[in-house]
């Protein structure tokens, strides 16, 4: 039943194949090589906004929140 059903996809890649003009073929090669490279470099610059959106955060913490990250005991210092 698998092999029935892979052999008719791959029969169906190759009618598609078939069909296609191989210069179409490449167009479409190309372009989704396009898209898949702006995709990369939407997330990359998502990435790099993510991070510079987290460096700005912990420039402009209070000082309340920084003592409350911090690890240290202030009790222990009276």
């Amino acid at each position: 039943m698998k092999k029935n059903r892979k052999q008719k996809q791959n029969d169906d890649v190759f009618q598609i194949n078939e069909r296609l003009n191989s210069d179409v073929l490449s167009k479409l090669k190309t372009a989704s090589k396009q898209l898949k490279e702006e995709e990369r470099v939407e997330a990359e610059v998502k990435r790099e906004k993510e991070k510079q959106r987290k460096i700005e955060k912990e420039k402009n913490k209070s000082f309340e929140e920084l003592l409350d990250e911090s690890s240290l005991d202030w009790k222990n210092y009276k």
